[in-house]
């Protein structure tokens, strides 16, 4: 493993320009503050914006902001105004934010905004190639790069690439209204792992690839592109330990005493949050109005503070959620206050650290009623302040930390009545319980805190390489391949077994789509020629397709999975007697599945029927194939059938009959000096099997096989036929010359 590179929107350093001095402040996003203690014990660079435009920079200026940065191990992306307009309020900010967190009126969607999308994320692209190796791994970051793992692996096909999306995965009924909803996974499945907060948002995304992309995962892998995708959940933890000893720092106790002299003896209920629609921050404040009137005993005995963090404040929704945030505590301070007495302390600021670890240890309660969070690391922040067990934390069943403080008080963030009585409840509850929770909450995030949770993701990551190499199986290498072309070449007996779809040609969605070009036909044609070769097709085709595009060729030929078998120059024979009266009780099932399957279809052959769901409902098929499959096992019980499940497909044919006892007919013919079987799916395997140890199998695309070697496209299976082909000829060319030259 190479050095780390986190690539994120913002870097954990911003620069701001205040008269023409250039300064540099830590930033205040959950992101830098959550990875900045990991990126240091990694020694990692860190890629990111720092914050400027580049109108308002000279080129010495970036110049010296970048050699500064590169101190911190920071590496800088300058963007224009144009771009952060576009990318980061516009595309980031008013299509994927909203959309995620179910606001889905919210969005704007514009193609401007997806052009500077596409068009800032290649320049992060850009950036991470001018720093990184093939031996690095590189950790992207959320939103608002979802595209960036896939142009770089398009650049840097072996490097390892882990994506983690900090905000929600939404559903699929909500992902689908997306315009560029295609784009976006494939850009996310560039990565070798993809991590989210949640399981239901892990859910949600493997929902979406499967029913937009036609990808199915098992246990959470999914292949794609020759490539093992793993896609899990890191629920992302904090420096529990940082809050928890700050507290008795003489900062956090300076606080602290201030606090307490304006406070005096009433209850505190404290709620932080950045300035956004999806905090529930209204519903909030009109359920605490409401514990207010609701019980009067309480007033002048509890103060709500509630700190709004400015964010995004030039956007239209965020400008309207401020001032009606704004009027409800003007409200409720005019409508309860008294002399001495004002119910909501409303800071609109940005707390820096000690002050807000002063507030989480002084609060009673802490409020916390997102509609909709990704994770809320507030919420840990507040429990791992409460170094004396004291204090109650009410949550939203929103949230993605609710997974992990189930000890909490869970709330509906829309129920108002729900959180009145939540807050009665937590000012009314015994220490004693209140130690209980918050231990038991302390004891969890301390055993999966930040650096856990980075290491966790990073083992995963380096995992998956193995995983790949694994499922991928051994690579035809160079050295391989001309191993394999020596051996064709100095042999005087070649046998060639090839599958057709898949191997030959790439798998097409409908049956009749497939039919071989010329190129192919010229191919098979002239390797068939030769006097030393045996060239077999072995393709899953009814036999009337199989002779109409190759019986001309001068090949052998086997049809329907093993079914038909034709000698070379020969008649189609059956393997052995078979019976097919039975497809009259078995297609009518077929057939009514059709008709409950929108998208399905059935393919007869001679002695056997293929069921095809390609194009049907994902969501749908997954009940439809298993529905099926139980009915036919019934009905096959006695008819010496078999049920094939294949790519998108059920095959019900006669037991015993597959591709590899038809090729042994040909393995068993004579001694072959070379043998070469190559196919894509799980009937190739059949062959595979049969073949004796010297024999060279290649198993096309990605997945567990019995093949000695992979490759990753039927372009390559046709690139080594092409090479024997030309090898062949030059090796006759010399063989020539030499007895011309004696």
């Amino acid at each position: 493993m190479g050095n780390l590179i986190i690539v994120s929107n913002r870097l954990p350093f911003s620069v701001i320009k205040k008269n023409n001095r250039i300064n540099f402040q830590t930033s205040a996003g959950g992101l830098a503050t959550g990875l900045g203690s990991v990126y240091k014990a990694y020694n990692a660079l860190w890629v990111g914006w720092p914050g400027i435009v580049l109108e308002k920079l000279k080129e010495k200026e970036k110049e010296q902001i970048t050699e500064k940065l590169k101190i911190e191990h920071n590496y800088p992306i300058f963007l224009s105004q144009k771009d952060v307009d576009n990318y980061y309020h516009g595309f980031s900010n008013k299509i994927l934010w909203p959309l995620f967190h179910y606001f889905s009126s919210y969005t704007s969607y514009s193609d401007t905004f997806w052009e500077a999308y596409k068009r800032v994320n290649k320049a992060f692209c850009k950036a991470v190639l001018n720093v990184a190796t093939e031996d690095d791994v590189i950790w992207i970051h959320d939103y608002h790069l979802m595209l960036l793992p896939r142009l770089i692996r398009e650049q840097m096909p072996k490097v390892s690439i882990g994506f983690f999306l900090h905000i929600p995965f939404p559903s699929f009924e909500i992902f689908r209204l997306l315009p560029w909803r295609r784009e976006i996974l494939e850009g996310m499945l560039g990565a070798d792992l993809i991590g989210f907060h949640t399981y239901d948002y892990a859910l949600h995304f493997l929902n979406s690839v499967r029913r937009l992309l036609g990808y199915e995962h098992t246990i959470g892998q999914i292949i794609a592109d020759n490539r093992v995708i793993k896609v899990d959940t890191f629920p992302m933890g904090i420096d529990c330990e940082k809050f928890a000893q700050a507290v008795s720092t003489t900062a956090v106790k300076k606080e602290i005493k201030k606090i307490r002299k304006k406070i005096g003896e009433r209850k505190v209920i404290l709620s932080v949050d950045r300035l956004d629609y999806t905090k529930g921050i209204p519903q909030r404040l009109e359920a605490f109005e409401t514990f207010l009137g609701k019980y009067p005993r309480y007033r002048e005995k509890v103060n709500l503070v509630l700190v709004v963090v400015p964010s995004r404040i030039k956007v239209e929704y965020y400008m309207a959620l401020k001032k009606q945030i704004d009027e409800l505590v003007g409200r409720i301070n005019g409508k309860y206050g008294t002399i001495g007495w004002v119910p909501v302390w409303y800071l609109y600021r940005c707390l820096s650290f000690h002050p807000l670890v002063a507030l989480y240890n002084v609060a009673d309660i802490a409020l916390i009623t997102p509609l909709r969070d990704g994770m809320n690391l507030i919420a840990k922040e507040f429990v791992a302040s409460k170094t004396e067990g004291k204090g109650v934390l009410i949550l939203s069943e929103m949230a993605g930390a609710v997974k992990e403080l189930g000890e909490a008080i869970v709330i509906n963030p829309n129920n108002k009545a729900e959180i009145v009585k939540a807050m009665k409840e937590a000012l009314t509850m015994l220490e004693e319980e209140q130690n209980e929770r918050i231990r038991i909450m302390q004891n969890r995030l301390q055993r999966y805190n930040i650096v856990k949770w980075a290491n966790d993701f990073m083992d995963k990551l380096i995992q998956m390489k193995k995983v790949q190499q694994e499922v991928c199986g051994e690579r035809l290498t160079a050295t391989k391949k001309e191993k394999l072309i020596n051996d064709y070449i100095k042999s005087s007996h070649r046998l060639i077994l090839l599958d057709y779809d898949g191997t030959l040609v790439p798998f097409a969605e409908r049956p009749e789509r497939a039919k071989p070009d010329t190129h192919l036909l010229q191919l098979l044609a002239s390797l068939a020629q030769e006097k030393k070769n045996e060239i077999v097709i072995i393709s899953g085709r009814d036999k009337n397709t199989v002779e109409k595009w190759f019986g001309s060729l001068g090949i052998a030929l086997i049809a329907e999975h093993g079914v038909w078998i034709k000698e070379k120059n020969g008649t189609w024979e059956m393997i052995e007697p078979l019976q097919n009266d039975w497809k009259e009780e078995i297609k009518p099932v077929l057939e009514t599945y059709v008709d409950r399957t929108p998208g399905s279809f059935i393919e007869e052959k001679e002695y056997s029927l293929v069921w095809h769901y390609r194009k049907a409902d994902p969501e749908l098929t997954l009940v439809r194939a298993r529905e099926l499959k139980d009915a036919l096992l019934h009905l096959t019980t006695n008819l010496n059938l078999g049920i094939l499940e294949g790519n998108k497909v059920i095959e019900v044919k006669n037991v015993g009959i597959n591709k590899g006892r038809a090729a042994l007919k040909w393995t068993s013919k004579q001694k072959w000096d070379f043998i070469l079987a190559i196919g894509d799916d799980w009937t190739d395997e059949d062959v595979f099997l049969i073949l004796p140890e010297r024999a060279y199998s290649i198993k096309v695309g990605i997945g567990y096989s019995k093949a000695k070697f992979t490759v990753p496209s039927y372009r390559k299976v046709r690139e080594l036929l092409k090479e024997l082909k030309r090898c062949e000829i030059e090796r006759c060319e010399m063989d020539i010359l030499d007895v011309r030259t004696t």
